[in-house]
């Protein structure tokens, strides 16, 4: 069984974030100055919207990453199984008598002679059959592959969460900025 702990990633280049180039959030660290910047100083509204809509394209991509790792998470131990069972298949040296699923919760009693092949889904309903050594390979590439992929998306929806928390801070701040100078703008008016 392959080690997941010490699974090596690609690698990430020198300015690139996350895996799958999810666009970084820029910290507001002078409201008022952003807003001049932006030429909405007085349009509070406008920037309120932009920073909700970039807010709910990470909540849409932060939904991808955890359907993706969702059905990651379903595909390894079902690879585990498999390897297990050609293993099994590789030391039977005579006909054994076993239970197989026909339908849902619909079991068939059959013998099982000894064999040189197995067939394996590929997708998209396409079976093929694959010598044992060269399926157990096959099978063995693709829950390696299964778990660098997971790795990498745990890892985009760190940097992700990082993401949607400071777009959300930056929200909170420029409405606070709007709240701060009504109350001034009207402090001014009352003298």
């Amino acid at each position: 069984m392959l080690d997941v702990e010490n699974i090596e990633l690609p690698k990430l280049e020198n300015d690139q974030k996350s895996y799958a180039g999810i666009p970084e959030a820029v910290f507001v660290e002078d409201v008022e100055a952003f807003m001049k910047q932006s030429g909405s100083e007085e349009n509070v509204e406008k920037v309120l919207k932009g920073l909700d809509e970039q807010h709910s394209k990470y909540k849409f991509m932060e939904f991808n990453i955890i359907s993706r790792k969702r059905r990651l998470r379903q595909q390894i131990p079902d690879l585990a199984k498999s390897l297990e069972m050609i293993k099994i298949l590789k030391n039977q040296s005579e006909e054994q008598e076993t239970r197989f699923l026909l339908s849902e919760q619909v079991f068939v009693k059959t013998r099982v002679p000894p064999t040189k092949t197995v067939c394996l889904w590929l997708g998209a309903n396409v079976m093929l059959e694959y010598p044992l050594d060269e399926a157990e390979e096959l099978l063995k590439q693709n829950k390696h592959s299964a778990e660098v992929n997971l790795k990498c998306l745990e890892h985009d929806q760190d940097f992700l969460r990082d993401q949607i928390t400071t777009t959300e801070v930056n929200m909170a701040r420029v409405h606070n900025y709007d709240v701060k100078k009504r109350q001034a703008k009207k402090a001014a008016e009352e003298k």
